[in-house]
């Protein structure tokens, strides 16, 4: 069994360290980038999903526009919780905090997905899918060795208690 301080242990804390800040970015992207032009790719993939091949009304990429800047102000809170709660499991070594980003991210993931399919925007159901494969297994394991970890100190120290 790997240790608290097993470099597997350490990279999967760096992977998820990585995510955090992924998120934290990527909200900030869709914050500001807008109007940039730099997801325009994104918002026509969205547009057809809604308004098929018709030409979409200036009013309908603006209130996108809007709605994607709100979302990625939200985005960059999750990635900033996020990046406390991997800090706190990796200073505390406890499975609590990799049990709340994995509640979290199964509270999120299959409400997001329904909606998607709902609306036919096929990209969200695969970025969703991607998200859950890169994020579930690393804090599954984590949960389960610091568990695994916080129980053996547990019982030793009450051990050298007795």
């Amino acid at each position: 069994m790997p240790t608290p301080h097993s470099p597997f242990r350490k990279a999967l804390v760096v992977w998820l360290y990585a995510g955090a800040l992924m998120h934290l970015l990527a909200g900030v992207t869709l914050t500001w980038a807008g109007h940039s032009g730099l997801l325009d790719g994104y918002l026509q993939n969205i547009e057809q999903a809604f308004w098929g091949v018709n030409v979409v009304p200036a009013t309908a990429r603006a209130q996108q526009v809007w709605w994607l800047a709100l979302f990625g102000a939200t985005l960059q809170s999750y990635g900033l919780y996020m990046l406390a709660l991997v800090h706190i499991g990796n200073r505390l070594k406890r499975a609590m905090p990799w049990g709340w980003l994995i509640a979290g991210i199964l509270l999120w993931a299959p409400q997001d997905m329904l909606i998607s399919a709902h609306a036919q925007v096929w990209s969200h159901l695969w970025l969703d899918s991607l998200a859950l494969l890169l994020l579930l297994p690393p804090l599954f394991w984590l949960y389960r060795h610091d568990r695994r970890t916080s129980l053996t100190d547990n019982a030793s120290s009450d051990a050298n208690h007795a």
